[in-house]
């Protein structure tokens, strides 16, 4: 029994490199989706080739908001909806990092919401994971902005009568280079989608669209979290050139997935550079006209001055 133990400890987690394994087993429900995501993350940081000490993952508030706390990388918690302001600027001060935000949907698009389309506008060279379960589920199962027509929450025990967020149409109207929506269900895609954002520049967004059965499954009769990866492997079709603005979510409509945008254009640090670079020509040309002006109008003084010395002593004499 003891040799037995002692071989069962000396096992390895196949993830181990990338887990802080001192804070296993993590809080998640049974059936929840944040295992699978976390599991496709890891595995494209890996098939992306990035240096895990310049690697740097931040998470806001929320059951995703864990997974920071989980991942043995540098990480950052941080308040409510500031996720993506905080890892901006740990990509402007330090630009030889892979700064990934993992959050979700509540995070990022409600609180977080104004801060993500910025950053998709501006094109910062950051990538942001979102898991979308559809409601809040670690503060009691409240509305949010993803939430279908329809669907029941805490907040909406007659049904939801908002219409909810299209995160990749949002994302992709804002400016972000890279577009992509998965499901857990999707691994394989999932953890390519990730590891092409890694080696990727500008702002790259990626949906994962997950069960939730504790909270939203349970209230709208769900089932288990098997039973939502069964629908979404029913409802869920690929089509890579899907127009994003018009494939949004609801209660019983196709997931539409793939890899909606795959764009080359400058990062925001790229026009920074570009518009500095460009002023600071324009004020040598100015100085070197304004050295030059300098020059000529010395030129003339001089010989304005020589010719009135000249006539002075013409007269005198």
């Amino acid at each position: 029994m003891a040799n037995n133990t002692a071989q069962l400890q000396e096992k390895s987690h196949p993830m181990e490199d990338l887990l802080r394994m001192d804070r296993m087993p993590h809080i998640w429900c049974s059936g929840c989706g944040l295992g699978s995501a976390v599991t496709a993350f890891v595995e494209g940081l890996k098939k992306a080739g990035v240096s895990y000490d310049k690697t740097a993952i931040v998470s806001g508030i929320g059951c995703t908001g864990r997974v920071a706390g989980y991942l043995r990388l540098d990480s950052y918690h941080t308040t409510h909806g500031r996720a993506i302001p905080f890892a901006t600027g740990l990509k402007l001060a330090n630009r030889d990092l892979t700064v990934v935000v993992f959050s979700g949907d509540g995070d990022l698009f409600a609180i977080g919401g104004n801060h993500l389309i910025h950053a998709a506008r501006r094109n910062v060279d950051i990538n942001v994971i979102c898991v979308n379960n559809f409601i809040y589920g670690m503060t009691g199962g409240q509305n949010a902005p993803t939430t279908p027509l329809g669907a029941y929450s805490s907040t909406a025990p007659f049904g939801n009568y908002e219409m909810p967020f299209n995160l990749v149409g949002l994302a992709a109207a804002s400016g972000a280079s890279y577009v992509a929506r998965w499901t857990t269900m999707h691994a394989r895609r999932l953890t390519d989608s990730i590891a092409t954002a890694a080696n990727k520049k500008g702002f790259c967004f990626i949906e994962i669209v997950s069960p939730c059965p504790t909270v939203f499954a349970r209230k709208n009769k769900g089932g288990t979290g098997l039973d939502m990866l069964k629908e979404f492997q029913t409802r869920a079709i690929i089509d890579h050139d899907a127009d994003p603005t018009t494939i949004p979510l609801n209660m019983d409509n196709e997931i539409v997935c793939g890899e909606f945008v795959n764009d080359d254009r400058p990062t925001f640090w790229e026009n920074v550079q570009a518009g500095i670079k460009a002023r600071l020509e324009k004020f040598a040309n100015w100085e070197e006209m304004q050295s030059n002006s300098r020059k000529i109008s010395h030129k003339k003084d001089r010989k304005y001055t020589s010719s009135r010395d000249s006539s002075i002593m013409r007269r005198n004499t």
